[in-house]
């Protein structure tokens, strides 16, 4: 009798068909926030297909807000993420002509939802003074 014959297999307790419909949810968000950031970064005046790209849509959506694209390095932060995705919701939304209620629970909490609008109405982009 060997060691390894004594070993259960792990188990991660997550069926294929539940793993298989969390990556189909995953990659339907994916899309839905790639097509909002595409929309509103045209409207910014950027190329909306900086959208594609994962970590430079982040430093696109610092330029919208009106900082320097180097305060995006705040991104790889811990808690200074989180205050800096504050800081862009808010200025994002101000640019857009929208308040501070908006910009918090559609910009920062639900961004696919808050840049689709920003994106498809007929809000007008105003580049904020920078910071």
């Amino acid at each position: 009798m060997t060691f390894f014959e004594d070993i259960e297999p792990i188990s991660t307790g997550v069926s294929t068909g539940a793993m298989f419909g969390y990556i189909v949810v995953g990659l339907i968000y994916w899309v839905i926030t790639i097509i909002a950031f595409w929309r509103t970064f045209t409207k910014a005046g950027y190329p909306g297909w900086l959208a594609i790209i994962p970590i430079v849509n982040l430093f696109v959506l610092v330029k919208i807000a009106g900082y320097s694209a180097w305060l995006g390095i705040l991104w790889f932060i811990p808690i200074a993420n989180i205050v800096l995705a504050i800081l862009v919701a808010f200025r994002n939304g101000r640019a857009f002509g929208h308040g501070g209620a908006f910009s918090f629970f559609l910009l920062f909490l639900l961004n696919p939802i808050g840049y689709f609008i920003t994106g498809f109405s007929n809000d007008t982009y105003t580049k904020p003074v920078s910071a």
